[in-house]
């Protein structure tokens, strides 16, 4: 494809064969405002049409209505394209059925002979920040119709819509199925931790203690029993350039997005360490955010310097598995955030902290319940890496294919 031969238009440079069309061409697609009926006419009975207004309700690519409304007024039909034309500006969907939209929304009715309303989806999801662009408003950001029908959209033949729409919504499924598996798998963590963090391994005799009832060979220990040190942490100042670019890794608690730190945020230097309040926590204990992102918890594979909005906790690897607390303290992260105090930022008491009582089953249990929890936890990681594998691979079809970079082949 010689890209020189291509006509040069404001959107993008694309196939001298492709059409360019206003979506306001009435050959090309109708545009309709979506406008609320009264909310007396709404129901979660499932009585008339369902309703959205193109907030909650709007998924990847189908909407998931939850309230009907029995005296629509505008109504979309299956396969229009829908976009959100109110805060928030530029979201988009397909109708998969008959549904009243609301004043939040309007409609695009493509003309099946001319578009693809698959294609002009993704060519639209292509173009999310020009349709933020285009929308005015200074507290409430609005699309008007006439912005919507001076859009310039790239047509190539009819053919070759479909066929990069079905390229494109492979992806899409494919990353859909992915979504499905993370939140089944987020399930079975979920439903693990409560079982295994209380009952355990096999057990038969249960006792009672302050905390509920525990496998009978467990002890129920507060957190400072089995810990050699609660270390407290800083930041060195910013505008001392002498403090930082150094080689001691340092964190705030911001940088607690997995259940291991394996890398510092930021490195300072010894000078740094010297001059602040930060401290560094030895490798294999325990990170936990009481200030910032309370409840939020990792373990540390290095030795690294922590900032004031975290606590360093130094097990007892004669009591206790870094791993297994973790979990436990993963499982109470609604307990902790209910412990904060300050009105400002919030934060949780040293001496609080220190007084969390802890379920321990002897430490070969301790072990294998680390390990089960931490292989689902891995799953879950695999699958998100999947993910945003996908998610690139479709952002560079997107790129390619809906400006004609790259051609599709049709079938004869």
């Amino acid at each position: 494809m010689d890209f020189q031969e291509s006509k040069d238009i404001s959107i993008c440079k694309v196939p001298k064969e492709w059409k360019v069309e206003r979506l306001g061409n009435d050959k090309v697609c109708e545009i309709t405002m979506g406008q609320s009926p009264s909310s007396l006419t709404y129901n979660a009975a499932g009585d008339g049409l369902p309703f959205l207004q193109g907030n909650k309700e709007f998924g990847p690519i189908h909407p998931s209505p939850t309230v009907f409304c029995n005296k629509p007024i505008r109504i979309a039909e299956k396969n229009d394209v829908l976009i959100s034309v109110r805060a928030p500006v530029g979201k988009l969907n397909i109708s998969q059925t008959r549904v009243c939209i609301g004043r939040g929304l309007a409609l695009i009715r493509c003309n099946p002979n001319k578009v693809s309303h698959l294609f002009l989806f993704y060519y639209l999801k292509s173009k999310a920040q020009e349709l933020e662009n285009i929308s005015a408003g200074s507290t409430f950001k609005a699309i008007r119709k006439d912005d919507i029908e001076r859009l310039l959209v790239p047509l190539p033949p009819i053919g070759e819509q479909r066929k990069i729409a079905e390229i494109l919504s492979t992806v899409d499924q494919a990353i859909q199925k992915i979504i499905e598996a993370i939140e089944k798998t987020q399930r079975l963590k979920k439903g693990l931790m409560q079982e295994l963090l209380t009952k355990g391994i096999g057990h038969k005799e249960f006792k009672k203690t302050d905390s509920g009832m525990i496998p009978k060979t467990w002890e129920l220990k507060k957190l400072e029993e089995i810990s050699v040190d609660f270390v407290s942490g800083g930041t060195p100042s910013t505008s001392k350039d002498e403090y930082w670019n150094g080689d001691i890794s340092w964190m705030t608690s911001a940088f607690i997005t997995e259940r291991e730190v394996k890398t510092g945020q930021r490195f300072i230097t010894n000078e740094g360490l010297k001059k602040s309040a930060t401290k560094i926590v030895p490798k294999n204990n325990l990170l936990v955010a009481t200030r910032v992102g309370i409840g939020k918890a990792a373990v540390n594979r290095i030795d690294i310097a922590i900032s004031q909005d975290l606590t360093g906790i130094i097990i007892d690897n004669n009591k206790a598995i870094p791993d297994f607390i973790y979990w436990h303290i993963v499982n109470s992260g609604k307990r902790l955030k209910s412990m904060a105090q300050g009105s400002t930022i919030k934060g949780i008491l040293r001496e609080d902290l220190r007084k969390i009582s802890i379920p321990l089953p002897p430490l070969p249990e301790q072990q294998k319940i680390a390990e089960i929890l931490s292989s689902v936890d891995k799953r879950i990681e695999t699958l998100r890496k999947r993910k945003e594998r996908l998610e690139k691979v479709k952002k560079g079809l997107m790129e390619d294919l809906l400006t004609g970079k790259k051609r599709v082949k049709l079938e004869d």
